[in-house]
């Protein structure tokens, strides 16, 4: 079984777009299922497209995922045929202290949401936080993908 195990972290804004970083890549997201134990998201970047089972898991920390490439057309035509919500964002990928962490940067409902998130061979696995990560948000569902799709940023009080 595919198991994903991510910790998520806030980002200090100021730190953060003072950092050097490589390009980002643009995705656009939709869930074709999502609910609290399961979804299935189609993702699409200006070159590929993945189709994404996730379940529900130990923890919000660790659950079951399954990704797969697809044709872009294909995620093109899932995307507007068969979702009604989703999230839009750019993400860097930034080494530090041998792991890489994924920098989310969203767009649209949710601009001004910055995600930081690290992904673990297991629960228990220790790593240095680089100086521009804040606070965990790992259990807060807020900040699932799949719920900003439904309950985004600019929404929240």
């Amino acid at each position: 079984m595919g198991v994903e195990i991510e910790r998520k972290f806030l980002v200090d804004h100021e730190k953060w777009h003072q950092l050097e970083k490589p390009a980002g890549v643009h995705y656009q997201q939709g869930y074709i299922l999502n609910d609290n134990n399961r979804t299935v998201r189609v993702r699409i970047t200006d070159t590929q497209g993945y189709i994404t089972l996730k379940g529900s898991g130990t923890s919000h920390m660790s659950r079951a995922e399954y990704e797969y490439e697809i044709p872009l057309k294909d995620g093109r035509e899932l995307l507007k045929e068969f979702t009604k919500n989703g999230t839009e964002k750019t993400r860097y990928r930034i080494p530090y202290d041998g792991f890489t962490w994924e920098v989310d940067e969203f767009l649209g409902d949710n601009k001004g949401l910055i995600v930081a998130e690290i992904e673990l061979e297991d629960e228990h696995d220790e790593f240095e936080k680089p100086y521009w990560v804040t606070k965990e948000v790992t259990d807060d569902a807020r900040y699932f993908n799949s719920n900003l799709a439904v309950h985004p940023f600019k929404d929240w009080d």
